[in-house]
């Protein structure tokens, strides 16, 4: 699996830029993640249990903690700090990150959900 050899948060634009060892190179949206985190409130306890998140469109993150050699843990400023993130989960967040962003949008647009657009 492709291990990171760079990871930078850009907090004005809320990008986690991350650099793989395999050449691969992805601006992850500080939301995406958030909304796709890996914990349990999130993902629930079993298949088809993701909890829907609303109103993370101004979600920023506070502090990235390493875990081992393996993963980080993202803390956001929304209090949200459950979810260990592994290499392997971000190098899949960014290969499938235009698939998993429409199917966000389509899910909020299907709850019925406006999300709020941040001016540029």
């Amino acid at each position: 699996m492709p291990t990171p050899t760079e990871l930078n948060l850009h907090r004005t634009s809320r990008v986690l830029e991350i650099t793989f060892d395999d050449g691969a190179h992805y601006n992850l949206p500080v939301e995406l993640l958030r909304v796709y985190s890996p914990s349990a409130e999130v993902q629930g306890h079993g298949p088809g249990q993701r909890v829907l998140q609303l109103g993370k469109e101004d979600v920023n993150i506070d502090k990235i903690e390493p875990i081992g050699n393996y993963a980080v843990c993202l803390y956001f400023d929304d209090e949200h700090n459950t979810g260990i993130f592994s290499w392997e989960y971000l190098h899949n967040l960014g290969q499938h990150q235009e698939a998993l962003w429409k199917d966000y949008l389509d899910e909020l647009e299907k709850a019925g959900h406006k999300r709020k657009v941040r001016p540029s």
